[in-house]
């Protein structure tokens, strides 16, 4: 029941993890309470200190804009597919561009009998992802859904949060006002691969992070 305290309310409202501040990188009332950020962690400790949830954004939709497929954006969410499937969850992979290699997944800790392939129809891939990111079994939603407009990434966004599960795009365009909550680019580069933080939610910073090729 709504309280009637003015104080109480103004607290309430300082409080919300909503509320972002241009002084601060993240203020949350779950960090203040317990020092624990409630992102899940990237596995790149550069990455991490880089968004403001420490790691991905939990019940969210995520972009990651790459110019050519296999430049090594798979990389990025190795150890999140790991953890995933360590824990008995499973991850549904929404037409990706090649078939994944499996020994590759498995030498990395993935237990690829979680690994589920999804290639629906063009006509029918929105609908398939949106789908699975409402259902609160599905741990993680990997997509290359090809063309989106912006009103098809604010429904996904709206799944994910309905679901309370992660959605990670991989596409090539950067949509601007895209209702994702967090928006990368990445380009491989020699040995390394270049992050550009495009997007995040609660944040400011626009960091460019380089992680060495072929991490963790």
């Amino acid at each position: 029941m709504p309280t009637s305290d003015p104080d109480q309310r103004l607290r309430s409202l300082l409080d919300s993890p909503n509320l972002w501040r241009g002084s601060e990188h993240y203020v949350a009332a779950t960090t203040k309470a317990s020092g624990h950020f409630p992102g899940l962690p990237t596995g790149f400790a550069a990455l991490d200190a880089s968004l403001p949830w420490r790691g991905w954004p939990a019940n969210a939709l995520v972009e990651i804009i790459t110019p050519l497929w296999g430049t090594g954006e798979l990389q990025l969410v190795l150890p999140l597919l790991r953890r995933i499937s360590m824990a008995g969850k499973s991850a549904l992979w929404f037409s990706p561009p090649c078939i994944p290699y499996a020994p590759a997944l498995a030498s990395a800790g993935v237990d690829i009998a979680r690994m589920i392939i999804v290639t629906p129809p063009a006509t029918e891939i929105l609908w398939g992802i949106e789908k699975a990111l409402q259902d609160k079994a599905c741990a993680l939603v990997l997509a290359w859904p090809g063309h989106l407009s912006g009103k098809h990434i604010r429904r996904l966004q709206l799944a994910a949060l309905t679901g309370q599960t992660l959605g990670i795009l991989f596409h090539h365009r950067n949509i601007r006002h895209s209702a994702s909550v967090l928006r990368l680019s990445a380009q491989a580069e020699e040995d390394t691969m270049t992050l550009t933080v495009l997007k995040a939610r609660g944040s400011y910073r626009h960091d460019r992070i380089r992680l060495p090729w072929g991490c963790p």
